[in-house]
């Protein structure tokens, strides 16, 4: 059986002519752009939609994802109201029939829970910060602080699956796919879209991380996130095997390149173009990676800001001044996806020890953008995929409780790129548990991220299986123009 005439054969009469723009397109590029006769095609997607569609106040970002959903009740948003009621049960009027997990849904009551933790003001904006988040207290003048966080998840991995790719199912392209395909790449050399997963000091029954998180979903497999390792090569694959040097491997690469083209003509595959960008992009990184990742000539004082896990691979510090290292490179979009968040109990010796893994490191990234000016240009997100409950999972004491997942309200924090700095937006109740005013759906805060890099959300698509597919789904993202400057 012929697979080429019978591939051409289910094709109707649209998708010919489709794919054969595509084809034409993608090799007019190619000779365009090649700075040899093996280069791969480049991305098309910015002269096809016309991005950006508007001239763009970020060029990059570094989304520090705190995965499992940190405690806003104990670092962020401060109620006074629960110490005052201490261990009473949570009104039904402020439940209001919510959908709890199966965690603590048969919970026989729900004890009110305040925050064993101290809190202070700071800043020009008197945000209201833990004991916990000493180094984030003294830079919140840089913060834009988001306390009306919310989504429809109760679950974590629909939740984070949701924050990340704006659907709740499995599948669809992560946000720094997203960018990566509409608009490009910003080097030669580093990949559009990096992912870290660093290790973490609080609870050690984490939740799982899906490579799919970092996935293209249905974009061209060449816009999916690389993953950073701590360990080994920081790339799997990077080096060569023994007994083949450097020459080998170019002339094993071109000949490739030559078989895959010639697939292409045959089958008119996009994903094949993909794989020959995939290979040379590869084999650039052999030279790109080691000298992104030598940390050898970095100032002591650098250094001494993200604090003393820098230099131990694989920590979030060390991750941190990795991503400074890579948007200094123009990598377009970095993630840093740091476990252990989910405490549903002992908090009183978990979370601190969380706290202790991001907070200087976090305070060391924004000063170090900062101070190189790089912050302007680069916006950065910290934040997980929802909040805690107020009441306590388990058993109640004024030294030691659990939260449970709690979607209807948390705190995110964001900084440069053009979001307003040194405000807290938003507020929740004075039991912490449902939102005031200022809410920000997810959806809301991804469309306000694309538009920082000149996207209007709305006209950006990618048409699969007969529709439009977008980041910010079907629902009406808005972009939250009161944090903006």
């Amino acid at each position: 059986m012929n697979l080429a005439n019978q591939f051409n054969k289910l094709q109707n009469r649209r998708q010919f002519l489709s794919n054969s723009a595509l084809g034409l397109g993608a090799f007019s590029l190619m000779d365009l752009n090649a700075k040899d006769s093996h280069a791969a095609p480049s991305n098309i997607a910015q002269n096809s939609m016309g991005l950006p569609h508007f001239a763009p106040k970020a060029k990059r970002v570094i989304w520090l994802c705190m995965a499992g959903a940190p405690s806003h009740l104990d670092m962020l948003d401060y109620k006074p109201t629960l110490e005052k009621m201490f261990d009473q049960d949570l009104p039904e009027s402020v439940r209001d029939g919510q959908r709890l997990t199966g965690m603590t849904a048969n919970q026989s009551r729900f004890p009110l829970a305040p925050s064993k933790f101290k809190f202070q003001q700071y800043g020009k904006s008197g945000a209201w910060v833990s004991e916990l988040l000493p180094h984030t207290a003294k830079m919140v003048d840089d913060l834009c602080i988001m306390r009306g966080m919310h989504t429809e998840q109760i679950n974590h991995d629909p939740a984070i699956t949701y924050l990340q790719t704006g659907n709740q199912i499995p599948g669809r392209p992560s946000m720094g796919s997203w960018l990566s395909y509409g608009l490009g790449s910003m080097n030669d050399n580093l990949p559009s879209y990096v992912a870290m997963t660093p290790s973490w000091t609080g609870r050690k029954d984490a939740q799982a991380l899906y490579q799919r998180l970092w996935g293209s979903g249905f974009l061209p497999s060449e816009h999916q996130g690389i993953s950073f390792r701590s360990q080994g090569d920081p790339v799997l694959y990077l080096s060569d095997p023994k007994g083949v040097n450097p020459a080998t491997r170019r002339r094993m690469l071109n000949s490739l390149a030559s078989m895959n083209k010639k697939h292409f003509k045959d089958v008119n595959d996009p994903e094949i173009n993909a794989r020959i960008s995939q290979y040379e992009m590869a084999f650039r990184m052999q030279t790109s990676v080691p000298e992104l990742t030598d940390i050898s000539k970095e100032k002591k004082s650098t250094l001494e800001m993200y604090g003393p896990e820098v230099e131990k691979k694989g920590t979030f510090a060390a991750s941190c001044l990795l991503a400074r290292r890579m948007v200094e490179r123009d990598v377009r979009m970095v993630q840093i996806f740091h476990r252990g968040w989910d405490q549903h109990f002992n908090i009183a010796g978990d979370l601190p020890k969380q706290c202790m893994d991001i907070d200087q490191a976090c305070y060391g990234l924004i000063q170090d953008l900062k101070q190189r000016g790089l912050l302007e240009d680069t916006l950065v997100v910290w934040g997980g995929e929802f909040g805690r409950t107020n009441y306590s999972q388990g058993k109640l004491t004024r030294e030691n409780y659990g939260r449970d997942h709690h979607p209807r309200c948390f705190t995110m924090w964001a900084a440069g790129g053009g979001i307003k700095p040194g405000i807290v937006h938003g507020n929740t109740c004075e039991f912490g548990y449902n939102i005031v005013d200022g809410g920000i759906h997810i959806n809301d805060l991804n469309a306000t991220i694309l538009n920082q890099l000149g996207i209007d959300h709305n006209r950006f698509t990618y048409k699969f299986q007969g529709l439009d597919f977008k980041l910010t789904g079907v629902e009406g993202a808005r972009v939250v123009d009161e944090i903006l400057v």
